[in-house]
């Protein structure tokens, strides 16, 4: 089964406009017309294309809905390059200078400028760069060529763009970042105590994580999230995080996004970080599911909509790097886009093909995306799809959660009173609630450290499984909702 939190109260409604049949063209057929399409245009047809086929691909555009979508976004365009689909990773790919030169060649020849003044980036680990096209004729160009794996714009921003022009979407803009730092009161139903001082959210409960935790903790598991940053507000996700009944682990805080540093400037970060790892102490507030596990946390993002080059870019580096960090085991990200960035794809597959079990967001949304399904790359087959289900249900998702047949696991994240799961605030000695398929993404993330804690000479698949047996709907899969709820303690028996 397989191929997506807050994510995405995006900013976009659905579109009946007419895009003069450009998803129907063929992206080889040049077109007249020599003034790109606005950006109003593009995303029309963006919106169409998922609305009638359930999905959006640059490459099944035309050239020049492509070209004016490249120009639209500062000119900029991302190409990945291989012998195959799958020939993404530079060390296994004996051609891949080559390769690339070759490319750069065909720039050079259209383009008619100095490769200086063409490329902007070339990746280290993956067959991928980043370049300034002009010319709608050099796509037409680059696209005839065998060894093309993808050309894409490099930083068209959908959502500002839809925001920007679509009335219903400004209207429901409010929170679409998934960026918070509230802090409240803890409701005493939504939570139990438990020694030295902690308290055990709700959800915890529904999963028999508080049982689990008599056969693992998480100790000796390190996992890496890709969000927006942790807070240096909070200790407890700082210099309190390895303390109490949480001693002898460690944290590790990496900032590749706009070169501002590891800090969670948006609050999103944070939260995933507590419902994973957030340490058993005496300071009375909630603990994560993994609470001796390692935490290797990257800040790629200003906020889960990855709208930006400097997002895609930072988010695929982080996939990237923790794919080459053997400590890790596990990666969480509660991010996406509603389709799919080539970039990012490339960094999945590479973590992935390092071992690495990954779990993504299915997709966060208001009404007005109602459409959207299990969103990227949660889609993907390389990752784990979470989406988040109400109280005592496996099968009917919560208020703003995405569903569909992509989803793998499901996490309990939403009571009858509205209340979410509580967490960490951005402040210290602070709480806060957090809901969505954020929240159900990052605390199955951290069943699965406790159960590969468990076995720690298991593999990937073998942790994967056992997983799948201990679900609600195995070995028979929902067709919405994957396998449904773990029962954690059982997952660790």
């Amino acid at each position: 089964m397989k191929k997506s939190v807050f994510l995405l109260a995006i900013f976009f409604a659905l579109s009946s406009c007419n895009t003069e049949g450009l998803q129907n063209e063929n992206p080889k057929t040049e077109m007249s017309q020599k003034d790109p399409l606005t950006a109003k245009q593009i995303n029309e047809g963006i919106n169409t294309s998922i609305k009638s086929t359930g999905s959006f691909n640059w490459s099944k555009q035309s050239d020049h809905f492509l070209w004016s979508a490249i120009f639209r976004g500062n000119r900029m365009a991302s190409i990945g390059f291989g012998e195959s689909k799958d020939d993404f990773d530079r060390s296994k790919s004996a051609n891949n200078k080559d390769m690339e030169a070759e490319i750069l060649s065909v720039l050079k020849k259209y383009e008619g400028k100095d490769e200086r003044t063409i490329l902007l980036a070339s990746d280290k680990y993956l067959n991928q760069i980043d370049v300034i096209i002009e010319s709608e004729e050099t796509i037409n160009a680059l696209r005839q060529m065998k060894t093309l794996r993808y050309l894409e714009p490099g930083d068209y921003h959908y959502f500002e763009n839809e925001n920007k022009y679509n009335t219903a979407a400004r209207s429901s803009s409010s929170g679409s970042s998934g960026c918070g730092f509230s802090s409240t009161t803890l409701d005493a139903a939504d939570y139990t105590s438990t020694t030295p001082s902690a308290k055990i959210p709700w959800a915890f409960t529904k999963h028999n994580i508080p049982d689990a935790w008599n056969y693992s903790t998480g100790a000796g598991i390190t996992v890496g999230l890709v969000d927006t940053g942790v807070s240096p507000d909070q200790t407890l996700l700082g210099n309190s995080f390895n303390n109490g009944a949480s001693s002898g682990r460690t944290i590790t805080k990496y900032g590749v996004y706009n070169a501002d540093g590891a800090a969670d400037q948006c609050g999103h970060g944070t939260k995933m970080a507590s419902v994973m790892t957030a340490p058993r102490n005496n300071a009375g507030l909630p603990v994560g599911v993994a609470y001796n596990a390692n935490l290797i946390a990257y800040r790629a993002a200003a906020n889960v909509v990855l709208d930006t080059s400097s997002e895609q870019t930072a988010v695929k580096t982080a996939f990237t790097e923790l794919g080459n960090n053997t400590a890790v085991k596990i990666i969480s990200m509660s991010m996406g886009h509603i389709f799919s960035v080539g970039k990012i794809e490339d960094g999945v597959k590479y973590a992935y093909s390092k071992g690495k079990l990954i779990f993504c967001a299915g997709g966060t949304s208001t009404s007005f995306t109602s459409f959207v399904g299990v969103i990227f790359p949660a889609w993907m087959p390389e990752t784990q799809a979470i989406t988040g289900v109400k109280e005592g249900t496996s099968n009917q998702k919560c208020d703003v959660c995405h569903k569909g047949s992509e989803i793998d696991f499901t996490f309990q994240m939403e009571r009858a009173s509205g209340n979410t799961v509580p967490v960490l605030s951005y402040y210290n000695g602070q709480a806060d609630y957090v809901g969505g398929s954020s929240v159900a993404t990052a605390a199955t993330a951290g069943i699965a450290a406790l159960v590969w804690a468990k076995n720690p000479s298991w593999t990937r698949d073998q942790v994967l499984n056992k997983m799948r047996q201990s679900a609600t709907y195995y070995p028979t899969v929902n067709s919405d909702y994957g396998y449904g709820n773990i029962n954690v303690l059982k997952a660790v028996q």
